[in-house]
Order: structure tokens, then C-alpha cells, then sequence
């Protein structure tokens, strides 16, 4: 079990170390340092509680609450569009790809499969979806 572990540690190592890992890394801090990316996701969060606080009134205002999820939807899609969190997004994309595969040959190796015959290609990580390895 400990030698499991330490060899978990390694993985965990590795992972660091990776390209995808490092440009997750800086498209984070690219992002956390992008004032118009930080006003957006504060004016996001303000919209947000907006509507917390009119969805927790025993008589909500309907016209108000469209509103506020328009604007509410109209701030996401700016946030979204971003170039700051349009980099970050794709950068976690790529990074999801590598544990999603890591967790798919570990899974597959617990369900006494050949974790030598993952493929990436066919294999998402979610084995919920998968119809190949039941």
C-alpha cells in the first residue's frame, strides 16, 4: 500500500512538472491579475446574490427576476468571452484531458482491466458513460 502511495506522489510530481499543468498555472495568475476579468466576475457574483435575495422573498417580483437573470446571463457571457479567462479555460480543457486519463487507468486498473490498453482516444474518464469496459 505505501509503495501505491508514494508512486501516487510521483504521478503527482509529474503532473506539475507538465506543460498543461504550467500553462494552467499562468493562465490562473493571468487571469487573477486581469482588473477588467475581476470586475466582470464581482459585477457577476453582485447579480448573483441579486437574485438569492429576490428568489428568498415570500413574494417575488417575476418581472424582477427575469431582469436579473438576463443581466445575470448577458455578465456570464462577457466573462466568458474574456481573453484572460478564454486562455484559462482552454488551458484546464487540456490539463482535465490528463487526469480524466489518469483517473480512467487507474479506475480500469482497480476493475482488474489492462490499464496497458487505454486509449485516449476512446476513453473519456467517466466511466458512468462508457459502454466499453463493463
Amino acid at each position: 500500500m505505501e509503495q501505491i502511495l508514494e508512486m501516487a506522489k510521483e504521478i503527482g510530481h509529474a503532473i506539475q512538472q507538465d506543460e498543461r499543468f504550467i500553462k494552467v498555472q499562468a493562465a490562473q495568475l493571468q487571469a487573477d491579475n486581469d482588473a477588467a476579468l475581476q470586475e466582470l466576475i464581482g459585477e457577476f457574483n453582485l447579480k448573483r446574490m441579486a437574485i438569492n435575495s429576490e428568489s428568498a422573498k415570500p413574494e417575488q417580483d417575476e418581472e424582477k427576476m427575469k431582469q436579473l437573470n438576463e443581466e445575470l446571463r448577458e455578465v456570464y457571457g462577457r466573462v466568458m468571452a474574456n481573453p484572460s479567462m478564454v486562455a484559462y479555460n482552454e488551458a484546464k480543457t487540456e490539463m482535465d484531458k490528463i487526469l480524466n486519463g489518469i483517473g480512467a487507468i487507474i479506475n480500469m486498473a482497480a476493475q482488474g482491466l489492462n490499464p496497458d490498453e487505454y486509449d485516449e482516444h476512446q476513453c473519456g474518464g467517466n466511466c458512468a458513460s462508457c459502454g466499453g469496459c463493463h
